[in-house]
């Protein structure tokens, strides 16, 4: 039971190193702070000058949105991953380490879904 908690151990910090490589990249945070400011970054602007400056309207609106947001099922997390993923592959098209690291969890995991199904398959 020990070997098998080590390993299952071994795998998840494997797993954590590859998306802290790619997440803390600084070329990624870049592009997922531009990614931000398009999602949610313009409500707390609004919600600073509208207070700032006394316009109703961009306090109203701002203060809106960002009541959205904290809803569980707002899909603003997932669009802003997707936006940076796209703006790192516009702006550095050469940095091959960080998009081969997305390949490769991408590739694993897509390994492990078809062999779980093969698995599954052969037991029915």
């Amino acid at each position: 039971m020990k070997e098998k908690t080590k390993q299952l151990l071994q795998k998840t910090l494997t797993f954590l190193r590859h998306l802290c490589s790619f997440f803390l990249n600084p070329r990624f945070l870049l592009c997922f702070g531009i990614g931000w400011m398009i999602t949610n970054g313009w409500s707390y602007l609004f919600l600073f000058f509208g207070l700032r400056f006394g316009i109703t309207w961009m306090t109203a609106v701002g203060s809106a949105y960002m009541a959205f947001l904290w809803f569980p099922f707002t899909p603003e997390k997932i669009l802003t991953l997707i936006i940076a993923l796209f703006l790192l592959r516009l702006f550095f098209p050469n940095d091959k380490a960080t998009l081969q690291v997305l390949r490769d969890m991408l590739t694993s995991e897509n390994r492990k879904a078809k062999k779980k199904k093969n698995k599954a398959e052969q037991t029915e």
